[in-house]
C-alpha cells in the first residue's frame, strides 16, 4: 500500500479505533469521576485471554485519568521482579507531587517518610519478600509486609484527601504478583476502602488471577470488581476492520471482512497482525477477499515466528508433551485425566506440569480438572508445528 499502515499489531500498542470496548470506558470514566466527587470506589480486575486487548484498555483508562488531573502510574508485572518494589517507587514519585501542595505539605513530608522507611529485601531461598526499616528512617515499620504496605496507602490516601487529589495505579500482568505480594496489596486496599481514601487500582491478568486472588483472600471477590475481556463481537470486529482505512480511502469488501473475521476469530491483537498484513501486501483502494487469502501464509507465519513462539520456547520437552496431548484430546477446554490418558500416566504424575504451565501462563484452569490455552489459536499452531502431533519418544 502507498500510505503508512493504520493497524497496530504491537504488543499493547494503542490502535488508531478502538473497537467495541466503548461501555468499558464509559463505565471507567463514571468510576474516576466518582473518585474525584469523594466516592470511593472497588478496585476492577479485567481478565481475559493473550491478544484480547486488555493492556489497551488499561492504557486509555489511564488516557482518561491523565486528562482529569488523577495522580497515576503504570506498572507492568515481571515473573521475576518484585511488585512491591515498583509500587514503593511510583508511590514516591507520586506522594513528592504532593508534598508541594500547600494544603497538604505536612501530611505529603510524612508520606514520604513512611515510604522511604519501606525497604524491601528479597530471600532467594524461599523465594519471599518482607519490608523492613531502613537505618536513616524516623519512621518505624513492621515487618510484615502487608501491614507496611497499608500503612504506606493510608498515609498516601490521607495526604490526597488534604490535597484534594485522587491516585489511580494501572497494573498490567497481575498474575505474576507473587502471593505474598497479592495478600499485601489486597490488605492495603481493602483498608483504604474502609477508610473512604481516594486510591484506585484497575489491573489486568489472565483468567487464573480470579482463582489466585479467592485463594490468597475469600474476601477479595467482595473487595473486587471482575470484568472479562473477550474477543470482539461481529460488528465491533467489522469496525475495527473497516474504519482505520477511512482515512485512507481505502475499503473493505463483505467478503473480505468475513474472511479477516474467519481468520482472527474476532481477537484485536489477530485482526490487527492481519490487516496490517494485507495493507503491506496490497496496493488496492478495494480490498477483495483474494487479497486476504493472498497473505495468509504470511499472517500465519508472523503469528508463529512471534507471537506463539516465544510462548512455546519457553517449555521444556516435558511442557511441549502436555500441550500436544491437550490438542490430541480433540476438543478444548479438555480434562487433564484425558491428557493424562493421553500421556499414558496417572494424572498425579501430570499435574505438577500442569501446575508449571498455569504458571507460566500458557494454560488456565476452566473449571474443575480441565484447562485450556491462554493464548487464542494455539492448538492450531502445535498442529502446525507438529502435524502428527508426536510426543516425546514417539
Amino acid at each position: 500500500m502507498q500510505y503508512g499502515s493504520p493497524y497496530t499489531p504491537g504488543a499493547g500498542a494503542m490502535p488508531r479505533y478502538l473497537a467495541g470496548r466503548d461501555e468499558l470506558l464509559l463505565t471507567a470514566d463514571k468510576y474516576l469521576q466518582a473518585m474525584i466527587k469523594g466516592y470511593p470506589q472497588q478496585p476492577v480486575i479485567y481478565y481475559g485471554l493473550r491478544g484480547v486487548g486488555k493492556t489497551v484498555l488499561l492504557n486509555k483508562i489511564e488516557e482518561s485519568a491523565e486528562e482529569q488531573g488523577i495522580l497515576y502510574s503504570h506498572i507492568e508485572i515481571a515473573e521475576k521482579r518484585s511488585f512491591i518494589r515498583q509500587i514503593a517507587s511510583s508511590s514516591r514519585k507520586i506522594a513528592h507531587q504532593m508534598s508541594v501542595i500547600e494544603s497538604a505539605k505536612d501530611f505529603g513530608r510524612k508520606a514520604l517518610g513512611i515510604i522511604q522507611a519501606f525497604n524491601v529485601t528479597y530471600n532467594p531461598e524461599d523465594q519471599t519478600f518482607s519490608a523492613g526499616l531502613t537505618d536513616s528512617s524516623a519512621y518505624v515499620t513492621s515487618g510484615i509486609l502487608a501491614d507496611d504496605l497499608t500503612e504506606m496507602f493510608v498515609s498516601m490516601g490521607r495526604t490526597a484527601t488534604k490535597a484534594g487529589k485522587v491516585i489511580c495505579f494501572f497494573v498490567d500482568e497481575i498474575q505474576y504478583m507473587k502471593d505474598s505480594e497479592m495478600e499485601a496489596l489486597i490488605n492495603a486496599l481493602h483498608r483504604v476502602n474502609q477508610l473512604r481514601l481516594p486510591i484506585m487500582l484497575f489491573g489486568a491478568g489472565l483468567p487464573k488471577v480470579l482463582r489466585i486472588f479467592g485463594e490468597v483472600k475469600s474476601y477479595s471477590e467482595r473487595l473486587f470488581k471482575y470484568v472479562e475481556i473477550a474477543e470482539l463481537s461481529d460488528e465491533a470486529a467489522t469496525a475495527a476492520i473497516v474504519k482505520p482505512a477511512e482515512d485512507w480511502n481505502v475499503v473493505f469488501d463483505e467478503a473480505a471482512v468475513a474472511e479477516i473475521k474467519r481468520w482472527s476469530k474476532g481477537y484485536p491483537y489477530f485482526i490487527q497482525e492481519l490487516c496490517n498484513t494485507i495493507w503491506e501486501f496490497t496496493d488496492k483502494d478495494r480490498i477483495e477477499k483474494a487479497d486476504v487469502e493472498r497473505v495468509i501464509p504470511t499472517f500465519l507465519n508472523h503469528l508463529d515466528e512471534g507471537f506463539f513462539r516465544v510462548r512455546y520456547d519457553r517449555c521444556t520437552k516435558k511442557e511441549h508433551d502436555f500441550l500436544f496431548a491437550m490438542v490430541k484430546c480433540g476438543e478444548l477446554p479438555c480434562t487433564i485425566s484425558n491428557v493424562a490418558k493421553i500421556l499414558n500416566k496417572k494424572v498425579s504424575s501430570v499435574s505438577p506440569t500442569r501446575a508449571k504451565l498455569i504458571s507460566k501462563g500458557i494454560i488456565y484452569s476452566t473449571g474443575h480438572g480441565e484447562i485450556d490455552f491462554t493464548v487464542p489459536q494455539f492448538d492450531a499452531y502445535l498442529q502446525r508445528i507438529n502435524p502428527e502431533l508426536k510426543l516425546d519418544g514417539e
